[in-house]
């Protein structure tokens, strides 16, 4: 099963597509605000609105053998404990190993956009290159 913090996620389509051809199931979770696939193997679940619903949804039924996508650190992390494989939509994967330093990382963020509140941007931007590897990853995640 593939679990899709579907929210915010840039890459719903193409975790479709892999889906289809490998003939995977899919959950696209979210509170609402996407529209539903009319793929047989598409299930879209929505959750009640307020925050982390669908976070919460995904770390209570994802475990061993399912792949979760996802951008959010905390679910990340509660997802490779459960023992699933998590990926960013831009392909990178998330383990044991790099939990900790992605964490990190997130607090660091947030506490320089805290420090100043007329920040504009600072991320980069979702590119051609994040998307194909994103389906590497995925395809990868699925052998």
């Amino acid at each position: 099963m593939i679990w899709v913090d579907a929210d915010a996620c840039p890459v719903k389509a193409e975790v479709e597509r892999v889906a289809t051809r490998r003939q995977v199931k899919v959950a696209m979770v979210s509170n609402g605000g996407i529209r539903p696939s009319p793929n047989p193997l598409i299930e879209s679940v929505y959750v009640a609105s307020g925050a982390d619903e669908a976070d919460k949804h995904i770390a209570e039924h994802c475990g061993p053998g399912d792949v979760v996508v996802t951008n959010d650190m905390p679910l990340a992390a509660k997802c490779v404990a459960a023992g699933a494989v998590v990926l960013k939509p831009n392909g990178e994967r998330l383990t044991e190993r790099n939990m900790g330093e992605a964490l990190a990382m997130r607090d660091l963020a947030a506490d320089l956009r805290a420090a100043d509140p007329f920040r504009q941007g600072g991320g980069k931007g979702f590119s051609k290159a994040d998307r194909s590897r994103f389906l590497e990853a995925l395809e990868r995640a699925l052998r």
